[in-house]
Order: structure tokens, then sequence, then C-alpha cells
């Protein structure tokens, strides 16, 4: 008889489509699920994007509510409730670091082995939110087992700079599978003819309607960019993903006469497609952990520029430049249109050499969650 596979389980806030989600669901297609099964703790009654996946993968998806600050002992009570019934855990990684502080300590007073806390963002919202993430961050490093970090900065971030410096956060990069992204010229003119842009020289983002990703911004590029009219092209614009901020996007769109050149695609599970439709991928973010989508955008052979605030881990290949963003749109602008003639060519080899493979990060996890080492 089989023996079970231990189970790991994976504090998000949700099972959308969203950065973090994306990691883990790539993984969790990856690992052989005889030895290790995931299980999903989120933060909202709403069903996700990738639950009917979850599901049909063998994972469960729990559910309990959404810590507010002023729920916390009816938040800390519905874990304690929830740990006592499922204790059957060999570990649980949570990706809210926010709140990483109230649920893992939790967890562990319930008999968990293994706790992990994993930072996968090096900044944090304008205002009062992003004061109080920063306080209950405060002591996080003293209360979990594990830190898990996508790169340096979002260590630091995190856990500060004492436990980056100190060697006691682990660098797990942000795998994806690589050749899934490979430059493909038939799919190429596929997509790009389905959105009737094949006469067009298209613009490219991946990510949610978020202030981390500073849409004004490109936004504002891309306008300038369309006001050059010495270089002969035709621009358009494709913006992959949702959030709250869309509908101010597309204002600032409209205010900017570029209204017909941008399209919103929403969240797409295809999005592999939708880099090969691209000619250039611009990334303007305020902060980011590491970005899986300029690892995708590399590995499809898109030349990206990227903000000079995200991390140098992601840089692996020449295809990448970073610009500040306080410098006017205009000089993004104008490098785009300067640099925009190049050989397209998928980089998969190099980006699966630098680790962003998830086959191989699939196997040093597997190792992990088993014997609690690497």
């Amino acid at each position: 008889m089989m023996a079970e596979p231990i189970r790991v389980l994976h504090v998000l806030g949700n099972t959308q489509l969203g950065g973090a989600e994306s990691r883990i669901m790539d993984l969790y297609r990856h690992i052989d699920r005889s030895r290790v099964q995931f299980d999903f703790l989120v933060h909202t009654g709403a069903e996700g994007h990738f639950d009917k996946e979850i599901n049909k993968l063998g994972g469960r998806i729990f559910r309990v509510p959404r810590f507010r600050i002023y729920n916390i002992f009816p938040y800390k009570r519905a874990l304690r409730e929830f740990f006592k019934e499922h204790h059957e855990f060999r570990a649980v990684q949570g990706h809210i670091t926010s709140s990483a502080s109230v649920y893992l300590p939790v967890a562990k007073k319930a008999g968990i082995p293994i706790t992990i806390a994993h930072a996968r963002s090096a900044g944090v919202d304008k205002g009062i939110k992003g004061k109080l993430t920063r306080w209950m961050r405060r002591n996080l490093s003293k209360k979990t087992d594990y830190m898990f970090t996508c790169s340096r900065l979002a260590g630091i971030s995190v856990f500060g700079e004492k436990a980056v410096t100190e060697g006691k956060t682990v660098f797990i990069p942000n795998a994806i599978d690589c050749k899934a992204f490979d430059y493909n010229p038939g799919r190429r003119e596929e997509i790009r003819k389905d959105l009737g842009i094949t006469d067009k020289y298209v613009i490219g983002h991946v990510g949610r309607f978020h202030y981390a990703k500073n849409h004004e911004y490109l936004l504002r590029v891309f306008a300038k960019l369309c006001e050059n009219g010495e270089d002969g092209r035709e621009y358009a614009l494709i913006l992959l993903g949702e959030g709250s901020g869309m509908e101010n996007a597309k204002a600032l769109a409209g205010e900017l006469g570029i209204e017909n050149k941008v399209y919103f695609l929403g969240n797409h599970s295809n999005v592999y497609d939708y880099y090969q439709a691209m000619d250039y991928f611009v990334y303007p973010s305020r902060f980011e952990g590491l970005p899986g989508t300029v690892v995708e955008a590399q590995s499809a052979g898109l030349r990206c520029v990227m903000s000079d605030s995200i991390c140098e881990e992601v840089v692996v290949t020449d295809l990448v430049h970073t610009m500040s963003i306080e410098a006017e749109p205009a000089k993004w602008a104008e490098y785009i249109s300067n640099t925009a003639d190049y050989e397209r060519k998928g980089h998969v080899t190099e980006m699966q050499k630098a680790g962003f493979d998830v086959n191989a990060q699939a196997e040093v996890m597997m190792k992990f969650y088993e014997t609690g080492r690497f």
C-alpha cells in the first residue's frame, strides 16, 4: 500500500490570477503529487480562478475571515479552530506577510512541524495601510522557522536587513515553466490577428491594476511614444490583468487621447500566448519582490525596460534595461523608440540556467518539504 503524500498548506488572500498565486500553481503542477500535496487557506468566501484546478489536482481549499487588525481576536479564534481540526500539515507556508506574525505562531502551537514566511514584495501600499503592514511585520523574523525571499530587496523589506545580511533568509526564485514562454512566431501571428493588431508595434505589460504597478506612468510613456511620429511606427498597448485601479487607468487613457490604442484584456490563463504578440515589454513598477513577468518576457525573447527600483536578480539577459521612474515619461519613450528594432528569439536556456525553471525548483522544494533541509 502506497504511503499518503505529505501535505503543505499555502496561506493566501485568494486563489485569483495573481503573481504569487501563479507561481505557487506553476510549482503545484510540476511536483510529484504522490509525494507532496498542496492545500490552500484563503481569506475570502469568493471562488477563485484556480479553484477548479486545485480540486482537480487533489488540493483542498479552506477559508477564514479576512484579517483587518480590529478583528484580531476573532481572527485568531478562527485560526485556532481551524488548526485544531486540521493539524495534518507537514508545513505551513505563508505568502501574506502582513498577518503571518499572527497565523504562523498559531499553526506552530497546533503542532505543525515547519512554518515558513515567504517574502514576495519589496514594498508596501501607501498611507496608513502600508504603515500597519510594516508594524505587523516588525517581529516576523522571530515568529517563523524559515524566511523565504524572492529577492534581496524583498527580504530586507519584510524581514529586515539584519536577517538578510546574516544569511538567515533563503532565496527562492520565482520560477516559471520557461518552455511555455519560448518564442513562437506562428502563435504570435495568430494572437495579433485575433486582436486586430497585425500592423502595429505592440508594447506589452502584465500585472494587476494596483499602486505598485504604476500604470499611470506606463500610460504616460505610451502617450509620448505615440506622439513621436518620426520613427514611422503605429503603436498599440496591450495590458493584461485586473484590479481596483483599472477604471482609473481607462479614464487616464481617455484623457491622454490614446484610448483607441490601448487594449485592456483582463486576465487570461494562456498569458504565454500574449507575450508572443508583444514587441516590447515595459514595467515601471514602484516596487516589486521579483517580477515573474520579467522572467516570462525574457524567456519569450522580448526586449524589456523596467524601473530601476526592481531587484537586480531578475536581470538575466541583455534584453533588460533599467530606468528611473523619476525621469520624464518622454525619456522612457525615447529609449523604447531608439531600441525598438532587434532580432527576436527565445532565451529559455539562459533563464533555466539562472534558476528560474520550475521543473528544477519542484525537485528542490519537494526535498525541503519532506526533510526540512535544502
